[in-house]
């Protein structure tokens, strides 16, 4: 019987509902109340921790957004540090031009440049140490990768789950070869399972990436707290923007494709809500290279992603430029939906990885994608292959950097490799959405075969390392590749950065002008400014007639790019090969 002086418990708080409802659905043989009290702890071990939460909205990014993805060592002078390096290049040339900086896994590592992770807590040394990334993080908005579906075997956890160390005896995920894994989907060739030898006897472990790679166990909730405890580290240095790398794995199940699965999105619905409750503004971005479908999916109800990356962008952008027309990128383009209210598309061409081709199935015919694929080898490019449920491959990537990708077209070279390039990144820059740039593709840096050769990867023709001091003489001669790429490319973003119209989540409705032409009309939030961007994907003249764009009356019409006012309803449009015009009324 309850005394006539004691007090009620307090009612459990919307963060408490939020975090037990979807720790119930993951671990539903645990005591929710302890397991909602520990993740709590994990997230903010000091307790000065919750707002109210912060419900979707768009105000945590505008125009003003653009992202440069960089490694930490892609600049180095053998002098000083890495990452003072790219201090050094991002204040000098970058400042104005992209306002936030995506560094690639900056921790010790012994494969997949960077992507087996030997210490999530540690910078690696050979890049510099956490004041430095701190430093970068004063300036721009940051970005880290969170690499949690997997840790390297040769790491502080892997080594300890051998030697059957607790916790970590019971951190990574254990199957049989007996087990049925005929459906697992798999972006790699390599076995998924691996033998290894344990204190507690002989183990199979899953293996999603490679066997430097082994998969973290989710259904035990320990390793969930320690990936929370190491996000906290992350916005305690001044992360923002936290990329979910190879998220779609994280839950496994033998008999299933183990991706994509009801657990995986609890999860990251669970970070969600932990990002709405901190004090911090912290975005969430999902890495998720599948089929669009799959990859709208990690939106959620508005509970899960805030920025999803635009996958198919890459291989339709490519095929436009190589084909010289952009039927099939208008067609996906007008098939997508806008990102839901409190959330945004992450656009970009080019990436650390190859030009993924999975996201181009069903929107390419097989038979253009292989003309791409011949393409792109014949100006130099490599292909990455993996292994499909039936026992055969598949091209998952073309290996190229995107400005040595786009060198030659189906009719072969022609001398507009840097225009064309160009054409190809003011795309990503004129979708709705936050557009990033890869370091190479802003710096229209070329193949890097030598690399291949050397560190025996196809990756690595994309992962180059510029020598600082030669890097800064050809940016000095404005007739170099990276001087004509890196002026044109920062000279637009800063002009995008202004206009109202080119908000991520401004309307983008894309209008049918010409097969030649890639056509989107941006129309701001508040209805004030309107753009019709025009790409001309083509090597040819394209003439648009008088009233091909639905244009307001009584407007002066001014193409941003050229400083040009024109009179499309009485003179038409003319576009020169690769030609783009952002026409605004304003």
């Amino acid at each position: 019987m309850t005394k006539p002086d004691a007090k009620p418990a307090p009612a459990p708080s919307a963060l408490d509902t939020r975090l037990r409802a979807l720790l119930m659905r993951l671990y539903p043989d645990q005591d929710t109340d302890t397991l909602t009290a520990e993740v709590l702890n994990a997230f903010w071990p000091d307790r000065t921790w919750r707002r109210r939460t912060r419900k979707p909205g768009n105000a945590l990014w505008s125009q003003k957004d653009a992202v440069l993805i960089t490694y930490g060592d892609s600049l180095m002078d053998g002098v000083y540090k890495p990452l003072d390096l790219l201090r050094d290049f991002l204040n000098t040339y970058m400042k104005g031009t992209v306002n936030g900086v995506h560094i690639l896994p900056f921790f010790p590592f012994t494969s997949d440049d960077g992507f087996a992770v030997t210490d999530y807590r540690k910078v690696n040394p050979a890049l510099g140490d956490w004041p430095d990334i701190q430093r970068i993080g004063e300036d721009f908005d940051l970005m880290s990768d969170l690499v949690l579906n997997h840790v390297s075997s040769q790491g502080t956890w892997f080594n300890a789950y051998r030697q059957g160390q607790e916790p970590y005896d019971r951190f990574f995920f254990e199957a049989s070869p007996d087990d049925d894994l005929s459906m697992v989907v798999r972006p790699r060739t390599t076995p998924l399972l691996q033998e290894v030898e344990t204190a507690n006897g002989v183990k199979h472990v899953w293996c999603t990436f490679s066997h430097d790679q082994v998969d973290l166990d989710f259904r035990n909730p320990e390793v969930l707290l320690e990936i929370l405890r190491i996000i906290r580290l992350h916005v305690d240095m001044g992360v923002k923007i936290v990329r979910l790398d190879a998220v779609a794995f994280v839950w496994k199940e033998p008999g299933t494709p183990s991706i994509h699965l009801p657990k995986t999105h609890a999860i990251v619905q669970l970070l969600r809500v932990l990002a709405d409750f901190a004090s911090e503004s912290v975005i969430l971005l999902t890495e998720t290279n599948v089929p669009k479908a799959e990859n709208l999916s990690y939106f959620g109800q508005l509970n899960e992603a805030h920025w999803i990356y635009n996958f198919p962008l890459p291989p339709l952008i490519l095929h436009a430029m190589l084909s010289g027309n952009a039927v099939s990128l208008s067609k996906w383009q007008r098939a997508m939906p806008p990102a839901p209210h409190g959330c945004a598309y992450l656009n970009f061409s080019a990436s650390h990885d190859g030009i993924g081709m999975r996201p181009a199935e069903g929107l390419l015919p097989d038979e253009e994608i292989a003309r791409m694929i011949r393409t792109v080898q014949s100006g130099g490019g490599l292909a990455s292959m993996r292994a499909l449920p039936n026992g055969g491959t598949a091209v998952y990537e073309l290996n190229a950097t995107y400005f040595s990708a786009v060198r030659k077209t189906y009719k072969g070279e022609d001398g507009l490799q840097v225009p064309r390039f160009i054409c190809s990144q003011t795309i990503v820059m004129s979708l709705e959405g936050v557009p990033a740039f890869y370091i190479h593709a802003m710096l229209g840096t070329p193949n890097d075969l030598e690399g291949v050769e050397r560190r025996g990867m196809n990756r690595a023709i994309n992962r180059h390392r510029w020598d600082y001091p030669e890097l800064r003489k050809l940016l000095d001669d404005p007739e170099s590749d990276q001087s004509r790429v890196l002026t044109a490319l920062s000279d637009r973003l800063k002009i995008r950065a202004k206009q109202p119209a080119f908000h991520p989540n401004a309307t983008n409705f894309t209008l049918t002008v010409d097969d030649r032409v890639f056509c989107v009309w941006r129309q701001s939030i508040d209805r004030s400014q309107s753009i019709f961007a025009l790409h001309n994907v083509s090597a040819e003249t394209v003439e648009l007639p008088p009233g091909a764009l639905n244009l307001i009356a009584d407007e002066t019409w001014v193409d941003l790019l050229s400083g040009e006012t024109l009179h499309p309803e009485e003179d038409g449009v003319t576009l020169a090969p690769y030609q783009c015009r952002w026409i605004t009324n304003r």
